[in-house]
Order: C-alpha cells, then sequence, then structure tokens
C-alpha cells in the first residue's frame, strides 16, 4: 500500500455517501446515522445502488477481456464482494488496481481486504476526488501513466455539485491518461422520475450532503472528446458488452464507457 497519514477519525455523528451507498447494498459497515438516510430514499435509490455494482463488474469484465491491466477506480467505497482488483484479476492474473476514497472507514477495509493476486498489485489511496493532483502522484507508484488506464468513477458524479466543477476534474484525470485508456462512468438520472429525484435530493440534504442529478444530455458532457463504445449512454441494466444481456427493468442511473482516442 502507498504511505498514508496516520488514519483520520470516523465521524459516526454524521452520515457519509459511501457508508450511506453501503447501507443501500445491504451492507453492515454503516452506523445509524448513514442507514437513517438510507431508510427515507426511495426503493429506487437501493435498485440504482445495485445496478450500478452490476454495471461495474460487467464493464471492468470487458475491459479486462479487452487487454486493460491498469485501473484506476476514484470513489471506490466500502468493499463489496467481487471487487473491482478480483474480476480484473481474474482475467488478467497481472493486472495492477488503484483505489481512492475519502471515507476512512473505505481506508480501513482497503488494508484488510483489497489483497492482489501475487501476480498482479493492488492499492489504496486515501484522497478526494477534488485533489486530482494527489490522486495522480499516489497512483503513479503503482501504474504506469504511460500505458492505456482503465479510470472508473462509479456513484460519485451525481455527489459534486456544479460549484465543484466535476466536467473539469473528470477532464483533469483523463488529460493525464495516455491514449487507449479508458473511461467508466455512472451518474444518477433527473430526467427519468422527477419527483423521485427530488425526494432524493432533499434526504441528501437533510443528512448535510449534496446530491446532484442530472439529464442524459449533461450526463453526455463527460464524453465529449471521448469515443464512446457500444452500447453507448444508457440505462445501467442496458450495459453489456459481448456477455448475455443482464435482467431488464427500471433504472434511473446513466452510464457510459469510452475510450481515449
Amino acid at each position: 500500500m502507498t504511505a498514508q497519514a496516520p488514519h483520520p477519525p470516523i465521524d459516526t455523528s454524521r452520515p457519509h455517501s459511501a457508508r450511506v451507498y453501503d447501507a443501500l447494498l445491504g451492507g453492515k459497515d454503516n452506523y445509524p446515522v448513514d442507514q437513517q438516510v438510507a431508510e427515507l430514499l426511495p426503493e429506487d435509490a437501493k435498485i440504482g445502488a445495485r445496478q450500478q455494482r452490476a454495471f461495474m463488474n460487467r464493464a471492468t469484465a470487458w475491459l479486462a477481456g479487452e487487454g486493460l491491466t491498469q485501473f484506476l477506480d476514484i470513489g471506490t467505497g466500502i468493499p463489496t464482494e467481487p471487487n473491482l482488483h478480483r474480476i480484473a484479476q481474474g482475467i488478467r492474473p497481472s493486472a495492477r488496481v488503484v483505489y481512492c476514497d475519502n471515507d476512512p472507514i473505505v481506508l480501513r477495509h482497503a488494508e484488510a481486504l483489497m489483497v492482489s493476486r501475487p501476480e498482479g498489485r493492488t492499492d489504496y489511496v486515501h484522497a478526494d476526488v477534488r485533489e486530482p493532483a494527489v490522486i495522480l502522484e499516489a497512483a503513479r507508484d503503482t501504474l504506469d501513466f504511460d500505458r492505456p488506464i482503465a479510470l472508473s468513477l462509479l456513484g460519485l458524479l451525481h455527489l459534486l455539485p456544479d460549484s465543484d466543477d466535476p466536467l473539469g476534474l473528470v477532464r483533469t484525470f483523463t488529460d493525464a491518461l495516455a491514449p487507449g485508456s479508458y473511461v467508466v462512468l455512472s451518474h444518477g438520472a433527473s430526467d427519468v422520475n422527477e419527483e423521485i429525484g427530488q425526494q432524493s435530493e432533499e434526504e441528501y440534504r437533510k443528512g448535510g450532503m449534496h446530491l446532484a442529478l442530472r439529464t442524459r444530455e449533461e450526463f453526455a458532457r463527460f464524453f465529449e472528446g471521448l469515443d464512446v463504445v457500444a452500447p453507448g449512454l444508457v440505462k445501467a441494466p442496458e450495459w453489456y458488452n459481448d456477455t448475455a444481456a443482464p435482467t431488464q427493468e427500471h433504472s434511473g442511473i446513466y452510464v457510459g464507457v469510452a475510450r481515449l482516442p
């Protein structure tokens, strides 16, 4: 693991998006404040969390099958099997994976659970997505930025308001990647069911967090200048490539994978 500063304390008095997400997935690594937010969210939030996780599994497997051996996962969340490195290294045993999150509880689980296969390497960076220079510098200890990397930001962009310049942040990361790299993104939709979206945003706001759902058109802006791969920018259950089609169901999550030319 990359050298880290002393563990920051875990604040159990305020909810954290990573722990709320864990609660939505039915995990146990969360606290009453996180559970309270999760319980008040509409059922679509639980469905969306599950769909994002399944999309990550499919996209990672496809990328590994395409020959990708380097992965940078920002906004990792609390480990939930199968983790990204298990999928990637199950196909490419030599794959190198760097995880990044800003919740201290994720850091503690990373030390215990994110163990690489001997042929590859897995590392963890404790940092915020708003600190791209910190993340990129630390990731260079494990990843070769002169070779293609698969960058994933899943369940994260809709937690960044426009004031955080999420488009600029994504571009900063992609500008650091070599041609032939890939970007894997997901985003909560504001134009699928507006009433549910407003309810979700309100519950996050009550918990002191920000939820910035966006339209498909707004989501597409993250992919400007990139080559979007089939099947394009679609709902989470609609994305699959060279695999059996997942069960089709209602979804309020947009996803996409694109290649850097």
